[in-house]
């Protein structure tokens, strides 16, 4: 029979495409895994609810005690989500839970305690706290309505500025011959329904590096699409400031602007122009430490 191991804390972020979850004894790592985030359902408590502890029971050593368990999702985008998870995690563990949108998880990977975290990715949002302790959520609305600065938010502007620039009776740039070039179709005019006859956010956002492609080979309608997503991203951080939220820090993360540096660097200028005293940092490490971090005040507690 194996030895019983007691007071194990548990931290998950839940991503749109993968999974990660670590537990630790102590300071000791004892399981680190990553599960495809199929059948995650943040809409559906309960069906997410038990997602987690399916993902729990199997990543942790038999005859374990759980202590802790702190829940970054991808998803949970509003107080209301977070409560239900939370809520039906606790019934089936039953331990003290802690459920918040992934890119909160930003702040405590990097050793913060306040702040806002930035993410730019598959999609685009801010998240932080307001002084009062309340979470606020800025940006987020989706690859078809929102998410600029994101890898589908790129190309779906980078088409806009091809067309418009197309009714400005302009020559035409790089970027739309690349675009072009991409879809398999002969007029800038075609693009709308070419993207939405192969529409989606990971199918609009594998696409986005013929931007930096362009922009690298001197397109200056591709430089223009990525000052304007660097400035929209800049703007949910101001946007944070006015909603009573502390900016001093903003933890930045996304395999888009953190692998992308003409958007990090012109989203760190154009910052610094509008909050000169605000401290940007790029996330040096996995998020869900952010989420076993987080942990260790739910057990003193």
């Amino acid at each position: 029979m194996p030895d019983l191991i007691s007071d194990v804390r548990v931290g998950i972020d839940v991503g749109g495409t993968k999974t990660h979850i670590r537990a630790a004894l102590g300071s000791t790592v004892i399981a680190d895994r990553v599960y495809s985030s199929e059948g995650w359902h943040p809409g559906d408590f309960r069906r997410a609810a038990a997602f987690l502890a399916d993902l729990i029971g199997q990543t942790l050593p038999p005859a374990t005690t759980v202590s802790a368990v702190a829940v970054g999702a991808h998803g949970c985008d509003s107080e209301r989500d977070c409560a239900g998870v939370r809520a039906e995690l606790e019934r089936l563990l039953p331990v003290p839970c802690l459920v918040l949108n992934d890119a909160e998880l930003l702040i405590p990977a990097v050793g913060l305690s306040a702040g806002v975290g930035l993410v730019a990715g598959t999609g685009s949002v801010a998240v932080g706290r307001n002084r009062s302790g309340e979470p606020v959520y800025i940006g987020g609305w989706g690859w078809l309505f929102g998410d600029e600065g994101s890898a589908p938010g790129l190309l779906r502007e980078a088409v806009r500025a091809s067309l418009g620039a197309r009714d400005r009776g302009e020559p035409q740039d790089l970027l739309t011959d690349l675009l072009l070039r991409s879809f398999e179709v002969a007029e800038v005019t075609d693009l709308p329904e070419a993207m939405a006859a192969d529409s989606g956010a990971s199918v609009w956002g594998r696409r986005a590096p013929l931007v930096f492609d362009a922009l690298q080979q001197g397109s200056a309608l591709a430089e223009a699409v990525v000052e304007d997503a660097a400035g929209a991203l800049a703007q949910l951080v101001v946007r944070m400031a006015a909603r009573d939220v502390a900016v001093d820090d903003v933890v930045v993360a996304g395999g888009v602007i953190l692998n992308q540096p003409p958007l990090f660097d012109s989203f760190v200028r154009q910052l610094g122009a509008a909050l000169p005293d605000t401290r940007v940092h790029p996330l040096d490490t996995a998020p869900v430490h952010g989420a076993l971090r987080l942990t260790e005040r739910l057990a003193v507690t």
